[in-house]
């Protein structure tokens, strides 16, 4: 099982804060392919990973990043310095 987050954006297109999955992916991007399978809010949130970031752990991470191990994904609009 793995717990997957979402925030600001990616939240509210999913309507969801978290949820715990049961994933064979192997990837963080094989994930978001899945996920993407599930529901249109899936699709439309993932729609544009290039305007996304990941955490895994706690720790950022690119979408080729392996989830051998992992026990929390984040998906995240990038941080804007101010």
């Amino acid at each position: 099982m793995i717990d997957v987050l979402y925030f600001a954006w990616v939240r509210e297109r999913i309507g969801l804060p978290r949820e715990r999955l049961e994933t064979s992916a192997a990837t963080v991007a094989d994930l978001v392919a899945e996920l993407m399978a599930r529901e249109d809010r899936y699709a439309a949130a993932f729609a544009d990973v290039s305007a996304l970031r990941v955490a895994l752990d706690q720790e950022l991470a690119s979408f080729a990043a392996p989830l051998k191990g992992v026990r929390e994904v984040a998906f995240f609009p990038p941080m804007t310095g101010g």
